[in-house]
């Protein structure tokens, strides 16, 4: 390798592990070329380098600095023909983001929150997209914290999501909340998805015990809905754009954050994802099946314990100030973050 390629590869990987932080000034170009016994224009072509890749800044009269964002420009850099695997959970956004980013990100599965955090806890996936409550009201944010612990622990917000009932025109069982589902026929996801999880807590906070509940267990949304459309499901819990073009009516309960959980070494390869997700086209398209959020998509946050803790984008809305939150699931302890 190119020796300014040695050094600048060398600058990257001290960055992208934090050795080197954001905002943090380099040796001067002479300082550093005295240290490595480099020329100074081998330390100049380094440095050039990094800043084509967004790795440092450079300014006339001052020295070159760990740019905001240096980490994830940093693992770009190193890990630029990685392709992403992604364990997710079922969601019909999810596939046209993943039609738009095309090869550059490889699905893996899509059975489930649970089981695409136990397919990134194994090493066969990069990220895992998920939507678990915990159960201090926080999104997704406590389980990759410790299912990434010691891996520099990251979320990457795709959107919000609405969840809701979804009952037959007319809503002839006059369901009005989950506590009305007791002795009714409920199409259900399996367990370990995040949609079935949500279930039994919105059922266990309105005193239903989950498990005395009668109905099919079905692997999509898409399936949720087609079982009430059917008739095989008096109702269900489901997205709101799951409900097109079926009839169904949707009785909204809870806005959700869909969030990447990833560790720090995999962000490089994650930046399609990134890119794709702040595309206006792809808003678009995802905005028009409803019920999706796009407002802080793209939002990258640090879940590194004791760390910087950077936020890239600005953090999303708390769900109690959403306009749109319907009354009661914040009673029902449900929060979108």
């Amino acid at each position: 390798m190119t020796r300014y390629l040695e050094i600048g590869t060398d600058l990257a990987q001290q960055v992208r592990r934090g050795t080197l932080p954001p905002g943090i000034e380099l040796p001067s170009i002479r300082t550093h070329a005295r240290e490595l016994g480099a020329t100074s224009s081998t330390i100049v072509r380094a440095y050039r380098h990094l800043a084509d890749a967004g790795v440092i800044t450079l300014a006339d009269r001052r020295r070159a600095r760990v740019a905001t964002d240096g980490p994830i420009a940093a693992a770009r850099l190193l890990e630029a023909d990685r392709v992403f695997r992604l364990a997710s959970s079922d969601d019909p956004a999810l596939q046209l983001l993943l039609d738009h980013v095309g090869p550059a990100v490889l699905p893996v599965g899509t059975r489930g929150s649970f089981h695409g955090l136990r397919t990134l806890s194994r090493g066969a996936a990069d990220g895992a997209a998920i939507h678990l409550r915990h159960y201090t009201g926080v999104y997704n944010a406590p389980y990759a914290r410790a299912l990434l612990r010691g891996q520099h622990p990251h979320l990457l917000h795709l959107w919000h999501r609405e969840q809701g009932l979804i009952v037959p025109a007319g809503n002839p069982h006059r369901i009005t909340g989950p506590a009305d589902l007791a002795g009714r026929l409920v199409a259900r996801r399996e367990p370990g998805a995040g949609t079935r999880v949500l279930l039994d807590q919105l059922l266990i906070a309105a005193d239903t015990t989950p498990h005395t509940l009668a109905g099919p267990e079905l692997t999509s949304h898409l399936e949720i809905a087609l079982a009430v459309a059917s008739g095989i499901a008096d109702a269900a819990l489901g997205l709101r754009a799951s409900v097109a073009d079926l009839g169904l009516e949707f009785i909204p309960l809870a806005w959700e954050s869909y969030d990447v959980a990833l560790p720090a070494a995999a962000l490089g390869a994650a930046r399609p994802l990134i890119t794709a997700v702040t595309d206006p086209d792809v808003h678009a398209a995802i905005a028009a099946l409803g019920g999706y959020d796009l407002t802080d998509a793209g939002t990258l946050t640090d879940l590194t314990p004791a760390g910087p803790g950077p936020t890239i984008r600005p953090t999303g809305q708390d769900q109690a100030d959403r306009p749109d939150q319907p009354a009661g699931a914040a009673a029902a302890g449900v929060a979108a973050r």
